[in-house]
């Protein structure tokens, strides 16, 4: 690298460091070549060039340096010439910036351009013609045009040369700008007769290495008698003109004047300016010498300008001088503002005298017309600082909020001091990027809603939302149910919340008699990191609805037992038969009942209280009521719609009991009708002809199937073990045989008679089979089919009716049989007598542990309203109640059924074996039949002397 290499490091006290360096090269350096290393300069590390993000920053949209962050230099981008660049300023230098950023940094570099001696000297014309009177005098001098050279210094033009030097000799003459003005003097008078037209030769030379030139041939015509040239009246013409001023104006007036006459005297005037830009900027009259301008002046161009001007006659004398011309400045630029760097988003969290935005401010004015000023918009954080000369910094002042304006639009406005005052501005816009420092927020502080009960599972309830502050991810808010519990069960048992959009489903049905209402928690949370969350207690209530009809607690109904309430005939108007107690576990008016008389049998005796369902006499009691009378109550709820309940209440007048038994033996078997017993008994008929006919085909294909195995163990030659399921068990241990018991049966192919001997209990009977060869594989296919719970074979347990034997067979007040009874031997008992009957009536009456046992065919009355039977006068029949019209007796007495079952043992075991089996035969075949044939109805209570009068009245009828 040619030249020195200068540096200069100042250092300012504005915040951002800021250096100059300085380097020296030659132009027409070839691209890549290094200029300089500026980091070793700079005295910074390579690194920091690469993480500042390094860039060089000029004014000029050519780019003539480039920076290798990597390597920490300056290179040639592009071939640089001087001439180009800076035509004959000197020194010629390139100034730029060096960016740096976090932290934002410049340096100032100025790359000094020498030059090279690459241009010759040349002439506008490469020929030039005159025209000189042979009558000229010596020392006549002609101006001849000057050579130009784009070289400076010693590479510049330095002399000229002229041949042949016979009649003319050149004269060389310094101007202030430091050109030089060539001219030809005459030495020796011309002789047109002797040379009419003579040629020389004029040669350009420059200093540089090696030397160049440049030529021109000047042609001169030698012309009679005209002595006299002209002459300008000023060697040296000056004017101002002011910049922007139209074309057309008029700079100044130059005048010559010639002492000879005719067409000798004649002058014209002509520019000699070449290779400049003279000749386009202004013009010059050739009669009257007016300069005018022609083109548009600007003084940030050119401030001042030189014309040269000739006046010449046609003899072909000539004179010279030069017109000075400078240029006011005008303030028309506005200032430049140039973004240096800038930040496009800043985070609200940044601190103060954050550096955002670097500017640089050029105006091409000069003095106060450039002088710039420039602030920005106000109330706004930021500010802007001045750094050097014409750099501003724009930094925060102030804490940013997101939240309160999420973007800045920041004007510039840069103006200078002229007159009139001119100014320029930019907007720069600036993003404020989010930071998670809002949570979020629900609109309420807490929430109720209500739910209907027996809601869907999966019914949207009620919608909680909370908003966030802050933006994007930020401001993602999520939804969670806290984990709480309500009457103990977990509160997610009962709702969800959708975690996108907050709103709340049931989970399941709810019904308002179990739970009323319940509260939990909702947290709302963003998707910041880390997230901030915030929650709310939300309230369900559930609202009841009219999902439950009365339920009547009293009088209590039964299956198969009734319950009379008994009124005297010595009753008076409004006597209180009874009450009708009914609840609605609903609240509300869905809870409100009212009691109706839907039904009775005589509808003059008996009214219900609307609201307390009390059933009392409007009237009378005569001996021509009946003495059975049936009320029906209907119980209704006051909501929408009504749900309804009904009893039956079935009311006897009488006096006593004796009265009232002969009238009710028979009440049970009361047959209601209505308007679908036919369609009930048709569906009944024929599901029952169904199950007959299936038992039927299921008894047929039993007995076939028994039939081809008998067939096949009887052509047998081995002796067959027939086999029984071992899952055929007694259950509860009650039944005729406690284990199960092999037989071993030994048949002859001739008699076809069997010997039966007994084994020991068994769990696996092997059978045999010896005509066919696949014994094993059809024992087990036969097993399997036996031990599937749905096979025809599988035998049944036995019928519990079986399961008594004599012993247990009830007699008369519970009488066990003898011995003979336990052996199966001994008679049935005696029916029991119509006191006997009494007695377990009014037993099962009193007491519901009985009552609740009682079956088809027997009935209760209620001694409420006839104190003179009462328990007192009744003996304890709740051990052992007998039921009339049937050969069961039922017991409570948990001793007395062991005792039972005890008996039932010793019985079973006291048989022999023989009897044993018929015995379990017999139970098998009763359970069979007992299970293909229909539920048999209740057994008939015995007849009375009272019953059998009555029925013998009503045969009469």
């Amino acid at each position: 690298m040619k030249g020195e290499v200068l540096l200069f490091i100042s250092l300012l006290s504005l915040g951002s460091v800021i250096g100059q360096v300085s380097y020296t090269i030659p132009e027409e350096m070839a691209k890549g070549s290094l200029v300089g290393n500026i980091a070793q300069d700079l005295g910074l590390e390579s690194k920091r060039l690469t993480s500042g993000k390094a860039r060089i920053y000029t004014r000029d949209s050519d780019e003539y340096i480039e920076l290798n962050r990597e390597r920490g230099i300056l290179l040639v981008k592009q071939r640089i010439d001087r001439e180009a660049l800076c035509r004959q300023t000197t020194p010629c230098a390139l100034h730029f910036q060096i960016i740096l950023e976090n932290p934002m940094e410049f340096y100032s570099v100025i790359v000094q351009i020498t030059d090279v001696n690459d241009n010759a000297p040349t002439f506008e014309e490469r020929e030039i013609q005159f025209k000189i009177s042979e009558s000229a005098i010596t020392g006549a001098k002609f101006v001849l045009e000057r050579a130009v050279d784009l070289d400076v210094g010693l590479n510049d033009l330095q002399r000229y040369e002229l041949k042949p030097t016979d009649n003319f000799a050149l004269k060389l003459y310094n101007n202030a700008d430091g050109n030089k003005n060539v001219e030809m003097v005459l030495q020796k008078p011309l002789d047109r007769e002797k040379q009419e037209q003579i040629s020389l030769v004029l040669t350009a030379v420059d200093g540089g290495e090696p030397q160049m030139s440049g030529t021109m041939l000047i042609v001169i015509t030698v012309l009679d008698v005209n002595d006299n040239a002209p002459v300008f009246t000023q060697p040296t013409y000056k004017a101002t003109i002011t910049e922007n001023s139209p074309k057309g104006t008029v700079v100044a007036t130059v005048t010559a004047s010639d002492a000879d006459h005719g067409s000798n005297g004649k002058i014209a005037y002509s520019i000699t300016n070449t290779l400049d830009d003279v000749r386009k900027m202004f013009n010059i009259n050739k009669e009257t010498g007016d300069v005018t301008l022609i083109g548009n002046i600007d003084f940030e161009e050119s401030r001042h300008f030189q014309i040269n001007l000739r006046a010449s006659d046609e003899g072909g004398l000539t004179d010279s001088c030069k017109l000075v011309v400078d240029v006011q400045d005008v303030n028309d630029n506005k200032p430049d503002i140039n973004i240096m760097s800038k930040s496009n988003v800043i985070s609200e969290d940044a601190k103060l005298d954050t550096v955002v935005t670097m500017i640089n401010i050029d105006d091409k004015d000069t003095g106060e017309n450039g002088k710039v000023q420039c602030f920005i918009n106000e109330n706004i954080p930021f500010t802007l600082k001045t750094s050097a000369n014409d750099f501003y910094r724009l930094v925060t002042d102030s804490e940013l909020d997101r939240e309160r304006s999420s973007e800045y639009n920041i004007t510039v406005t840069c103006s200078d001091e002229g007159v009139p005052s001119l100014s320029s501005s930019v907007t720069l816009t600036l993003q404020i990027s989010d930071v998670n420092d809002n949570a979020p927020v629900f609109e309420s502080s807490s929430y109720e809603a209500y739910i209907v009960e027996n809601n869907t599972p999966g019914l949207s309830i009620f919608t909680v939302r909370a908003r966030d502050a802050d933006w994007n991810q930020n401001a993602r808010v999520s939804y969670i149910l806290e984990d709480s519990s309500a009457n103990g069960v977990p509160v997610s048992s009962y709702v969800s919340v959708s975690a996108d959009s907050g709103v709340i489903h049931a989970v399941r049905s709810f019904d308002y008699e179990q739970i009323k209402d319940f509260h939990f928690r909702v947290k709302a949370q963003d998707g910041g990191s880390p997230p901030l969350s915030s929650n709310v207690t939300v309230k369900i209530l559930i609202q009841d609805q009219n999902d439950n009809p009365p339920q009547v607690l009293y009088p209590v109904q039964t299956g198969g037992s009734l319950v009379a309430e008994m009124v005297p005939r010595s009753a008076d108007v409004g006597y209180l038969v009874t009450k009708v107690v009914a609840v609605d576990v609903d609240s509300g008016q869905n809870a409100w009942l009212s009691y109706k008389l839907q039904k009775a049998t005589d509808r003059a005796l008996f009214e219900v209280g609307l609201q307390n369902g009390e059933i009392r006499t409007i009237r009378q009691v005569t001996d021509k009521d009946a003495v059975k009378q049936r009320l029906t109550v209907i119980v209704e709820d006051n909501g929408q719609p009504s749900r309804s309940a009904t009893v039956i209440v079935n009311v006897v007048v009488a006096d006593s009991f004796p009265e009232v038994l002969s009238e009710f033996t028979d009440f049970t078997q009361d047959k209601e009708y209505n308007d679908n017993l036919t369609f009930y008994l048709v569906l009944a008929l024929a599901v029952v002809s169904f199950l007959f006919i299936t038992c039927l085909v299921v008894i047929i294909s039993v007995k076939i199937y028994r039939w081809r195995q008998s067939r096949i163990m009887c052509h047998s030659n081995l002796p067959v073990i027939p086999y029984y399921p071992p899952r055929y068990s007694d259950t509860l241990g009650t039944g005729t045989l406690q284990h199960v018991y092999n037989y071993e049966v030994c048949r002859t192919t001739d008699s076809r008679k069997s010997d039966c001997k007994f084994g020991r209990a068994s769990q696996n009977v092997l059978i045999m089979d010896p005509s066919s060869t696949g014994t094993m594989q059809r024992i087990q296919s036969e097993k399997s089919i036996l031990d599937e719970p749905d096979s025809p074979l599988e035998q049944k347990p036995p019928n519990n009716d079986w399961r008594f034997t004599q012993g247990q067979r009830p007699g008369p007040s519970g009488a066990t049989g003898g011995p003979e009874v336990a052996m199966g031997t001994g008679p049935w008992p005696q029916p029991p007598t119509e006191a006997e009957q009494l007695q377990a009536l009014m037993a099962a009456a009193n007491v519901s542990e009985a009552t609740a046992t009682l079956g088809p065919g027997t009935m209760g009355l209620s001694t409420r309203y006839s104190p003179q039977f009462t328990l007192q006068h009744v003996p304890d029949y709740r051990q052992n109640v007998y039921i009339p019209g049937s050969t069961a007796t039922l017991t409570s007495n948990p001793q007395q059924q062991q005792q039972q079952a005890t008996a039932q043992q010793a019985a079973q075991q006291a048989l022999p074996p023989a009897q044993m089996a018929a015995q379990m035969s017999a139970q098998m075949s009763a359970q069979m039949s007992a299970q293909m044939s229909p539920q048999p109805e209740p057994p008939k209570a015995a007849q009375t002397p009272a019953s059998k009068k009555k029925s013998t009245k009503k045969e009469k009828k």
